[in-house]
């Protein structure tokens, strides 16, 4: 009888994920570092040229935080959103809904693999990037790199199982990559601070919580942000947002697990 939480069970689940994605590493956590310096490069070449600052300080030590956060982000979105789908196709998922593990469990242990692998693709993107010369990734506010970086990898996780369990192919997890989280990730303001926008255009990267974890993750290197009025407590206030955000999210992946919908069908 198994009362409470199936510790063996949630942490096997968690490792068979973990070693799922480490067995292909270099695809998985190195290939992410090349392209994030590809992004560096060609960016920094294009704008800027002539010692050109943001924020005060140079535009490579501007775009690399983001940068480091979109790779995070990205990374967790592929990983979460292959789990279940995957078991979908090959009709392998009874070997996740057979043990005794609940929903909460089974979330928790996708999820949970999903942020390990952004984490790690974070500290190697971030490793790649302090050999590209003018670069200083030296922290600012070390808690909101922590903070935001968590929470953007946890949103990332959550969006992919979701999407993991609406899809019923590739093609369309594919879809969702292409056309959600590709857009909101580039129009985040990874290479630009929002106030050089129309207002009609600010008013859409408000609404992006991509944005948020962008300029949340920025503010923690630089100790500046775009947010509100670039504060300590705008910032600690879209943390928040960002936590409740997670939560909701949350709560309607843990639903649609409990009613088995595209699932147990």
């Amino acid at each position: 009888m198994i009362r409470g939480i199936n510790g063996i069970g949630l942490w096997s689940l968690y490792m068979k994920e973990v070693r799922r994605f480490l067995k292909v590493q270099t695809q998985t956590i190195w290939a992410p570092a090349v392209t994030t310096l590809l992004f560096l490069v060609i960016f920094s070449v294009a704008l800027g040229r002539g010692g050109r600052e943001v924020l005060g300080v140079g535009f490579p030590t501007f775009v690399a935080p983001g940068l480091i956060a979109m790779a995070m982000m990205q990374n967790a979105f592929a990983n979460s959103s292959f789990s279940l789908l995957s078991g979908k196709i090959q009709g392998t998922i009874i070997d996740l809904l057979m043990p005794p593990l609940s929903e909460g469990e089974l979330m928790a242990g996708i999820v949970g693999a999903a942020m390990t692998r952004a984490v790690a693709v974070g500290f190697v993107v971030a490793g790649a990037m302090l050999l590209y010369p003018g670069i200083s990734l030296a922290m600012a506010h070390p808690w909101a790199v922590a903070w935001f970086g968590l929470m953007g990898a946890a949103m990332l996780s959550l969006l992919g199982l979701l999407a993991s369990i609406w899809a019923e192919k590739f093609d369309h997890n594919a879809a969702v990559t292409n056309f959600v989280i590709a857009p909101l990730a580039m129009l985040s303001g990874t290479f630009y601070v929002i106030d050089r926008l129309a207002p009609l255009f600010q008013a859409i990267s408000h609404a992006n919580p991509f944005f948020y974890v962008i300029s949340g993750f920025r503010y923690g290197f630089l100790g500046q942000s775009d947010i509100g009025d670039g504060g300590a407590g705008a910032v600690a206030l879209a943390g928040a947002g960002l936590l409740a955000l997670n939560a909701l999210i949350a709560l309607g992946a843990y639903a649609l697990l409990k009613s088995g919908w595209k699932i147990k069908n």
